[in-house]
């Protein structure tokens, strides 16, 4: 299994996985996940990198359905801007494939900011570390984790 996966058997939290058949046609990852799955879109969310005024990068997890506001993301990071990571830095920093990306059992412990509309879910769905693999899990498991803070990121 993945790094996610494993990272969550260890952690000994309640999990479940799903899979689809990716079609590699398709380059909106999550959005296709949620339409293989019959998943809403808004319990379904991305993991996405990016690169902070002081060269650190943070990890922003938001739902598909939402695009990530940049601006935000500063904000809760105490950073004054915020712009997207390179596909390939991502993939070092994180040892995944971008639309693969899970936040969990990442290569390096990034900083971590969760989407405040998955606080309030009883479950959310994040990449399992492939194209093809979600894990649905409590928000909060996953906040404690990836060690997560809440913060309102998502532009609708």
């Amino acid at each position: 299994m993945t790094p996610a996966v494993k990272t969550l058997e260890k952690a000994g939290v309640a999990f479940s996985l799903a899979s689809y058949e990716h079609d590699p046609r398709r380059p909106a990852y999550g959005e296709e996940a949620a339409e293989a799955l019959g998943l809403d879109p808004d319990r379904v969310f991305k993991t996405l990198l990016a690169r902070l005024d002081d060269g650190l990068l943070a990890m922003a997890i938001v739902p598909v359905s939402a695009q990530l506001d940049l601006k935000a993301l500063a904000r809760a990071a105490g950073a004054r801007k915020a712009v997207m990571a390179e596909p390939a830095e991502a993939e070092r920093a994180t040892g995944y494939v971008v639309g693969g990306i899970s936040p969990l059992g990442q290569k390096k412990r990034l900083p971590a900011y969760l989407d405040a509309s998955a606080e309030p879910l009883e479950r959310l769905h994040v990449s399992g570390g492939r194209r093809g693999l979600e894990i649905a899990l409590a928000p909060a498991d996953l906040a404690r984790l990836t060690g997560a803070r809440f913060a309102p990121l998502a532009r609708r």
